[in-house]
């Protein structure tokens, strides 16, 4: 292969109030004709700045390239005005942001936006570029083209809207396509449906993909060649097979231990990378990663090391082959572990090899004939549970719900048919259209100090449901009992009182802060606001630095405001607030979703350690199957606004019984390289919960559906003792 972009000893700098910022120093990496090189590394780490460099957007944005060269198939990016770049750009290389919506103008319709990259590229007619719009769309899957190219940016779902980038970026055959984080606020099959669009896409048009991730899932499934990055700098490079099996770098390392795996051991710590990347006005001499580093040395904290190796293998790191020899370098992270860096210089002494859970999630194949006998054959491929006979969980009264007599006395929520209906006007002042059905006849409960997980696509009602849980939205039916008192008859005054027992852990710590409050003030507010404040000053602010220790921040930082923090820190602050009035039930709705593994582990071992301390029960919401499965004790699956399943977490995952449940697990991204074959991907999304199917909700992208799930919606029913499914063919 030849090679298509050698980028050798690239630096970036960023002029800033404080001065001049280095972001990226001496980056040295080339990607090959019909390559896949994946850059991985947490937050901060310059992946997106050397993307960004290489399509020189870094100039618009006080960048500038001040050492090395980037070459494109010879000629070199670095030096070329502003006129030829445009040529360039969109028709040799092009890029897919992270935010679809924010990268299209929401004021043309994306087949303006796409014929406007074709005309400006391209010697064809506006006809020609709207029937060449219309074909790509079609080929990455996007239904209805011709409709689509009509409607505007906001009137596409998050996985169509991330298609229809796709489509405008490869609308001129690029040699070079950059990915920046195209998955990260997707669900896991509209994530797997876009990793394979793109391996598809890359071997019919022979193109090279640099994607940038911080998810080590997708690198294996999907890389050639992995890159790693950390503070500016890359520290190690190799094979994607070879890195996986047996990194380099003690940075590596750190991130491959902390990912959540469906073999890690559900409900022990998971191992985690303390403290954050450095701030670029604050890097450490020698070794940048030397104050996270448990293998750091007196050289690492003085001398820099450099990137060597032979042929694609290169790390940076003065230990990296007794490392790499020594006994213990390559075992799993101690289950119940503090999670902290382990010793102090060598690779001895780490504890023993974790466990593993089997991973045996029973076949569907039986399930696709149709035929209800089917149940019995897959019955053997279930994991053993306590018997039960079979029950409709219909109508209301004892044995009406899924939460029955013997969970009854320990629950701390019962929710009965509940429903919340959103009215969409239309034909006149004042008459209703339609309805969104988001949360329709929804029965289940949660017990005390448990934590019940909810999983689902965007758009199956999983933070509606939450919502109407706290009452920060109506129910439109149903009721909603929180030990024992019902919450949907309450209001005012004794509304408000009940809410002090139930917080709420937002997906963005950074929007749930005032930004122009300290956050000591933003942690001591819940208990002004609800007579807690009668305290006198120094009493809240004893409280304050008691709960920023429980969290593990320094009680000094008290006086500063939110932007000082990092995400995961600022997420920890949120987790200080939502726990200030001793509340008794938490929501966390996606609070890890948007972090880095590392922190991400962080946090999920601190919710662990609160909720054993504290005594909490959580509802915890997540696209991310297998963080859920590793912090909940029991799963709930939801579709379009239905439960379509509920079990123990183990159970769930080792013999799902809903085909909707399986297809979430398959498409669950493993840090085992598949030899760049992406996970098996569920076609179609969600339908409009404004004019759900007929029947069975799923059936329209069921590979199993049959008439009888056309026309007959299945109820949620018993298969065995705690697991229900809503399936006629349960698997």
């Amino acid at each position: 292969m030849s090679t298509l972009l050698d980028i050798r000893e690239l630096s970036v700098d960023f002029t800033t109030r404080k001065g001049t910022l280095q972001a990226i120093r001496d980056v040295t990496l080339s990607i090959e004709a019909g390559e896949t090189v994946c850059l991985v590394g947490e937050s901060g780490s310059g992946k997106t700045v050397a993307s960004k460099a290489i399509m020189r957007l870094i100039d618009h944005e006080n960048g500038r390239i001040s050492g090395g060269s980037l070459l494109l198939d010879g000629t070199d990016l670095a030096g070329l005005p502003e006129a030829e770049l445009r040529r360039i750009r969109g028709k040799r290389m092009a890029m897919v942001f992270q935010e679809p919506m924010a990268a299209f103008d929401p004021v043309f319709t994306i087949g303006q936006q796409i014929q406007e990259t074709i005309l400006q590229h391209e010697k064809v007619s506006k006809r020609e570029a709207r029937e060449r719009a219309v074909r790509l769309l079609k080929r990455i899957g996007i239904p209805e083209p011709e409709l689509r190219l009509k409607q505007y940016p906001g009137e596409l779902s998050g996985g169509m809207l991330q298609r229809a980038m796709i489509a405008m970026a490869l609308s001129c055959g690029p040699d070079l396509l950059i990915a920046d984080e195209p998955t990260t606020a997707l669900d896991v099959t509209i994530q797997a449906q876009i990793l394979r669009l793109l391996k598809e896409l890359q071997a019919e048009l022979g193109m090279s993909i640099l994607l940038i991730t911080h998810d080590l899932g997708i690198a294996a499934e999907i890389a050639d060649r992995v890159v790693v990055m950390y503070a500016g700098e890359i520290v190690e490079e190799a094979p994607a097979s070879e890195l996986f099996r047996l990194p380099r770098h003690p940075y590596t390392r750190g991130l491959l231990r902390s990912v959540a795996t469906l073999d890690t051991v559900r409900g022990t710590k998971l191992h985690s990378i303390e403290g954050s990347i450095p701030s670029l006005a604050a890097l450490p001499q020698g070794c940048r990663f030397h104050p996270r580093c448990p293998f750091a040395t007196e050289r690492c904290t003085q001398e820099a090391p450099v990137l060597t190796g032979s042929g694609e293998r290169r790390s940076a790191c003065w230990h990296a082959e007794e490392l790499v020899q020594s006994e213990g370098w390559m075992a799993p992270a101690v289950p119940g572990g503090s999670g902290a860096a382990e010793g102090s210089g060598t690779a001895e002494g780490f504890g023993a090899v974790a466990a593993s859970n089997a991973r045996a999630v029973s076949g569907a194949a039986a399930a696709g004939s149709g035929d209800p006998a089917a149940s019995s054959e897959t019955a053997a491929l279930r994991v053993t549970r306590e018997g039960g006979a079979e029950e409709n969980i219909e109508g209301h009264g004892e044995a009406g719900s899924v939460g029955a007599a013997e969970e009854a006395a320990d629950a701390l929520f019962t929710v009965d048919h509940l429903k919340k209906y959103y009215p969409v006007h239309g034909g006149g002042i004042g008459k209703v259209k339609k309805l969104i059905r988001a949360v329709d006849d929804v029965s289940f409960t949660i017990r005390k100090r448990e934590t019940f997980g909810l999983v689902g696509e965007s758009g199956s009602g999983k933070s509606t449901l939450g919502r109407v849980l706290l009452q920060m939205e109506r129910a439109t039916a149903g009721t909603v009992l929180f030990d024992g008192k019902d919450l949907t008859n309450l209001g005012g005054r004794e509304l408000r009182a009940a809410r002090q027992h139930m917080q709420t852990i937002f997906q963005d710590p950074y929007g749930s802060l005032d930004p122009r409050w300290k956050i000591g003030d933003s942690i001591a507010e819940p208990l002004k606001v609800h007579g807690q404040g009668q305290r006198s000053p120094a009493d809240i602010s004893r409280r304050v630095s008691e709960l920023l220790e429980l969290v593990g921040l320094d009680p000094s930082w008290a006086q500063r405001y939110p932007h000082e923090f990092s995400g995961g820190q600022r997420q920890r602050i949120g987790i200080a607030r939502a726990i200030a009035l001793n509340p008794r039930f938490i929501l966390a709705d996606e609070a890890v979703s948007a972090l880095d593994v590392s922190v991400q582990a962080q946090i999920i071992n601190l919710l662990q350690d609160l909720q054993q301390k504290l005594g909490l029960t959580y509802l915890f919401i997540a696209h991310g199957l297998q963080v859920v499965r590793h912090l909940s004790d029991r799963l709930g699956v939801m579709y379009l606004g239905k439960l379509v399943e509920i079990a123990p977490s183990e159970s769930l995952f080792l013999a799902p019984a809903h085909p909707y449940t399986q297809a979430l697990i398959e498409a669950i991204p493993q840090t085992t390289p598949r030899q760049g074959q992406p996970a098996g991907s569920l076609e179609g999304e969600i339908p409009s919960p404004a004019n759900p199917p007929s029947g069975c909700r799923f059936h329209t992208r069921c590979p199993f559906a049959t008439d009888r799930c056309r026309q007959e919606e299945p109820a949620l029913r018993q298969l065995d003792s705690g697991h229900h499914a809503a399936c006629h063919y349960a698997l």
